[in-house]
């Protein structure tokens, strides 16, 4: 249901309907609210809607869910660079550079955070719309004017105004609306006309139609200085991240090949399970870290390792031959541990069913010479003098007594107790 929820958030944020990718999310978070991978696609959707205290509190979660996830830190220096906290972007995305240093979203996220701080530097005065939009002075300013009085009815007008007074860089998204201007003009004391069609500012008689008014140009000039930081795109379903991860496991298990080769066992377990840990679907490496253990003679890892790549491998519905190779490492190493024929059951039945997945002549093999020990432990532990020596009094004695079928049978466990005392 989670998945569900996801996928659906995913195809609304593609679309470029933000809103509704943040309902999917937040539904699916109800479903998996330990899921880390939500959280960040909902950072992203708020940080599209220019709502970034929200996705400053969604990038907060993803980090504390998987603080060893560089993508968290790139929601996380997003949000804050969208919120002006500029050197709080900045360590965020160092953060995130040192888990994963070429990164190139989180490099191209400290450039543009390092070059908003140098423009914060240079940079003149704050804007007066800041304060235009700040506190219950806007509210009353709005209710006491009665060009603006009505427009406080309109729902989508008081949103529009929360969004603004959230963030003044917000109204760059509402410049168009004609009510936005209106009010614009009520809390700058900029003389407007009523609205109509295709109005908007009034424009004084001594500036030419060619010119924008003097509050016009003052509305172009900040809307352009106002950053507004547009998210880092999401990577719909993490296409890209996954493969990513996926080549990156590739390259881990090639280097343990490597290691194995050369003996290095210790290296080619780092790097086998580091090949576990970003890319859990491909049972080769649970196999790969397996043989390791077993040339290494720790037989117990070796089993664990080769029980969950079969667990992982039927979840995965991954090939059979996959399978039939965890099996038989099972099998081996269950028969290195074997000190009795009874020992030798385990594994003759792990190769067995090996076999019913994969007929490979290796298994085959293996299955064979573990009969044959079996079956070599039985006749050493049938061996038993003492045992042979009791079992032929017991044969004299049914002998005397002409009772000739029992005499045979103790005969006979005598011979194969001791063959070479008969």
């Amino acid at each position: 249901m989670a998945e569900e929820a996801k996928a659906k958030g995913n195809a609304a944020f593609s679309s470029g309907d933000y809103a509704a990718a943040v309902k999917h999310f937040t539904d699916a978070i109800a479903l998996s609210p330990t899921n880390h991978v939500l959280y960040s696609n909902r950072s992203a959707a708020h940080a599209s809607l220019h709502n970034y205290a929200d996705a400053l509190q969604d990038a907060k979660k993803t980090v504390e869910l998987k603080p060893d996830w560089s993508k968290g830190y790139s929601r996380l220096g997003a949000a804050h660079l969208g919120l002006r906290q500029i050197q709080d972007a900045i360590s965020a995305y160092k953060k995130g550079l040192e888990i994963d240093p070429n990164n190139e979203g989180l490099k191209s996220g400290l450039a543009d955070a390092q070059a908003a701080a140098s423009r914060s530097r240079a940079a003149p005065p704050p804007s007066p719309f800041g304060d235009a939009f700040s506190g219950p002075e806007m509210w009353a300013k709005l209710t006491a004017d009665p060009s603006t009085r009505m427009y406080l009815q309109q729902p989508d007008f008081v949103k529009m105004m929360q969004d603004i007074q959230k963030s003044p860089s917000n109204l760059n998204l509402y410049l168009k609306d004609q009510r936005v201007m209106q009010a614009l003009g009520v809390l700058l004391n900029v003389k407007l006309r009523e609205p109509n069609a295709g109005d908007d500012m009034e424009i004084p008689e001594e500036t030419s139609t060619s010119q924008p008014s003097a509050p016009e140009r003052k509305v172009e000039k900040v809307v352009e200085e106002e950053m507004v930081v547009e998210p880092e795109p999401m990577e719909v379903t993490e296409e890209k991240e996954a493969k990513e991860r996926k080549a990156q496991a590739v390259k881990e298990k090639e280097l343990g090949n490597a290691a194995y080769k050369k003996k290095e066992f210790e290296k080619a377990i780092e790097h086998y399970t580091r090949a576990m840990e970003l890319d859990d679907e491909d049972i080769s490496f649970l196999t790969n870290r397996a043989a390791v253990y077993l040339e290494m003679g720790k037989n117990d890892e070796c089993i664990k390792d080769c029980d969950k790549a079969v667990e992982r491998g039927r979840e995965l519905r991954s090939d059979y031959k996959m399978i039939a190779r965890a099996l038989t490492r099972k099998g081996t190493a269950l028969a290195k541990t074997a000190r009795c024929s009874k020992d030798y059951e385990p594994a003759i039945e792990t190769f067995q069913k090996a076999l019913t997945e994969h007929r490979n002549p290796d298994t085959l093999k293996k299955l064979n010479e573990a009969e044959k020990a079996k079956k070599d432990l039985e006749q050493q532990e049938y061996f038993d003098p003492k045992l042979a020596e009791e079992e032929r009094e017991k044969g004299n004695e049914y002998f005397k007594q002409q009772k000739y079928p029992e005499a045979v049978k103790h005969y006979t466990e005598s011979l194969r107790r001791d063959p070479k005392n008969p």
